[in-house]
């Protein structure tokens, strides 16, 4: 996928340290939970980014053209590999960080009040493919061309992190960095959407639903 910028990049970053900080410290937003309120969050903000770039959804078109099934097994691998990085991480936290075990219960103390159902759809065709419409196919995919790959990338990791500082768990400010370097450099690997998109859903079903960790 190209790469290209602007000013009105800015506002979609706004939208997001607002939105998204709000969402993590209140978890709720008006009369919705928290699992609706990201639903509608990360759709404002993927509807933010279509309306910043007009040449976005021509590009996204292109790549879910160009080599799907390949693009789909990189990001099911992709996944795989991630969730294998935060088993170890897990266990070495829980031995090492003091607050390792209240932060991960703090997370999955999320759910509490939704059906695994609802929370499976929201995570599996909203929340984990919108996030990669917005932080890498968007957000890094024009700031690459205004700062430059190697500049671009940490930028994007650092706003990615700083949005969870909010929610006041240091563990879920760390799961964030860590997660957005890891699909932050794969997007820049693939240059594609629907390989991180695969992969941030699938590792979402498997830590959020199928594979908890203890």
């Amino acid at each position: 996928m190209k790469r290209g910028g602007g000013l009105r990049t800015f506002v979609p970053v706004v939208l997001a340290l607002t939105l998204f900080p709000y969402l993590l410290h209140f978890r709720r937003l008006g009369p919705l939970d928290f699992w609706w309120a990201m639903g509608l969050v990360v759709t404002a903000l993927a509807a933010s980014a279509f309306a910043a770039d007009g040449k976005y959804p021509g590009l996204l078109l292109e790549d879910l053209r160009t080599r799907p099934l390949r693009k789909i097994l990189l990001g099911i691998i992709s996944a795989a590999a991630l969730y294998a990085i935060f088993f170890l991480g897990n266990a070495l936290a829980r031995r090492f960080l003091p607050f390792a075990g209240e932060g991960v219960k703090a997370v999955y103390a999320l759910k509490f009040g939704a059906s695994q159902l609802r929370i499976g759809l929201l995570l599996a065709f909203v929340i984990g493919p919108g996030e990669e419409l917005f932080w890498r196919g968007y957000l890094q995919r024009t700031w690459e061309g205004r700062l430059g790959r190697a500049t671009a990338l940490p930028f994007v990791v650092a706003v990615y992190a700083a949005v969870h500082v909010a929610s006041g768990n240091p563990m879920l400010v760390l799961a964030a960095a860590v997660c957005g370097l890891f699909w932050g450099i794969l997007y820049q690997r693939s240059n594609s959407v629907l390989v991180v998109g695969v992969s941030h859903l699938l590792w979402d079903l498997a830590v959020f639903l199928f594979f908890p960790f203890p």
